[in-house]
């Protein structure tokens, strides 16, 4: 956290007017009786310290690998040690911000050969995940792996293994499974707050060119500036093509779409939330609505999602919806639906609302009893009204909850720090190979259900298709 967010924190109290509540606040269910919706503010008083310096390599400096970076820094006792991209333009970008000692290199191999890079953070085109994990691991780095783990299936079990045997953190970078208000949802779903959930609605939408990846595409693109033949080194061979290098997530030679930029960040924080190994079966359908840019990956893309009964969680269904010129201006929501409410988790944000059945079951009204004879109707009122009180017949209410994260927060700050405390404490991460796997797998056998039209079958437990 910023050296202001305890102030910033307070306003946000003051501002919303509530008591300085917590995560570890009085159950909910001494909320019922109140009349209006509570808002509580979850509680973040995170200390930070470095005990270790950590030395940082970037390999993949494009849009989420500046992101990454600049997050990473702000951790105390992290500093960049290195950076590699194949574009010259970015390696320009990095002496420009960081100077001109700064070690660049368009050979990832070269920078993990350095023996002064403790981790490193993986941001390259999703073809190249699992190869430079690999690679890394066995150069005995610590590794921030961004999502999806790998490109394909086959790959997760390798690094899995890799990341055992080396004994290294290794840790896939969906922020949201860091979040407090994840956390919140997780807690509050386990204590049955919504009853039995039986649903998930999970939605991550977007309306603009940027946000469908339509990135600007530098004046001196070319096979030398962006070093084409080595980026081609675990694809088929195709010649130059600026947009598979820069809107590289539209393209199923070399990205993921989607399904591997979005579907699996809700996944990632549906599996977080419900302790969820993953679904049984996978259909997914897709179109192409409106960026008809050359993209053979759809712009518009629903999944549906058995999840079985399990130790974990009972049965649910999950939905999953992308929309790349959604009228809605772009949402991100993970709706939970149980028997008696709903949680939604929006951001870092997240509200409960409930309803409640009666205890009676429904008499009259849009009911069938309307259509027997008048004796019959008589007879039936006359028994329901003596089994059942009037009370029983009302639902029951209960008060509805808003939890805000503090003004400032950041789950991807908590989940680079999340990284670098369980290198120095050498405790297990939030996110490791096992879970990048469990949220992968679903993610691309929705790509692969929309190529072939048919529904892919997945062991969760055994993470294996079937």
């Amino acid at each position: 956290m910023k050296k202001d967010s305890s102030a910033s924190r307070r306003k946000f109290l003051q501002q919303i007017g509530a008591t300085s509540l917590v995560a570890a606040s009085a159950p909910l269910s001494s909320l019922a009786a109140q009349e209006k919706a509570e808002v509580r503010i979850l509680q973040y008083e995170r200390p930070v310290s470095a005990n270790d310096t950590i030395r940082l390599g970037v390999i993949g400096y494009g849009v989420q690998g500046h992101f990454d970076l600049a997050t990473a820094l702000k951790v105390p006792g992290v500093e960049l040690a290195g950076i590699c991209d194949l574009y010259t333009g970015r390696l320009e970008n990095a002496k420009e911000k960081f100077g001109n000692e700064l070690y660049t290199t368009r050979n990832y191999k070269e920078l993990l050969d350095r023996k002064d890079i403790d981790a490193v953070i993986i941001a390259t085109h999703d073809v190249w995940h699992a190869r430079i994990a690999l690679d890394a691991l066995a150069k005995g780095k610590h590794v921030y792996c961004e999502k999806p783990m790998v490109y394909r299936i086959s790959q997760g079990y390798p690094v899995i293994a890799a990341a055992k045997k080396a004994g290294k953190v290794f840790q896939v970078g969906s922020q949201r499974v860091s979040s407090i208000g994840y956390a919140k949802a997780k807690e509050l779903l386990a204590a049955g707050e919504i009853g039995k959930l039986n649903m998930v609605n999970a939605v991550y939408d977007r309306q603009s060119s940027i946000g469908a990846w339509e990135y600007t595409i530098p004046k001196d693109a070319d096979a030398m500036t962006t070093d084409w033949e080595r980026f081609i080194g675990v694809t088929a061979k195709m010649p130059f093509d600026a947009k598979k290098f820069f809107w590289w997530r539209a393209f199923k030679e070399v990205g993921t779409g989607v399904a591997g930029d979005l579907f699996i960040h809700l996944l990632s924080g549906t599996h977080f939330i419900t302790n969820s190994k993953g679904p049984k079966s996978i259909y997914s359908t897709g179109q192409f609505s409106y960026w008809k840019d050359g993209r053979n990956l759809p712009d518009v893309m629903s999944g549906v999602m058995q999840y079985p009964d399990s130790p974990e969680h009972s049965a649910f269904q999950l939905t999953l919806q992308v929309n790349f010129i959604s009228g809605t201006g772009g949402q991100e929501v993970i709706r939970l639906v149980g028997s008696e409410g709903v949680i939604d988790v929006i951001g870092n944000n997240i509200t409960v609302k409930h309803s409640l059945m009666p205890e009676a079951p429904g008499f009259g009204g849009y009911d069938s009893v309307f259509t027997f004879s008048k004796s019959m109707q008589d007879q039936m009122q006359q028994e329901y009204d003596a089994k059942w009180t009037v009370d029983q017949r009302k639902r029951p209410s209960k008060a509805d909850i808003v939890f805000k994260a503090p003004d400032g927060y950041s789950d991807h700050l908590d989940h680079f720090t999340n990284f670098f405390d369980a290198i120095r404490m050498n405790k297990p991460v939030v996110e490791d190979a096992t879970f990048g796997l469990r949220a992968a797998a679903p993610a691309l056998s929705c790509n692969a259900s929309f190529l072939s039209k048919q529904i892919v079958h997945w062991d969760p437990v055994t993470m294996k298709l079937t």
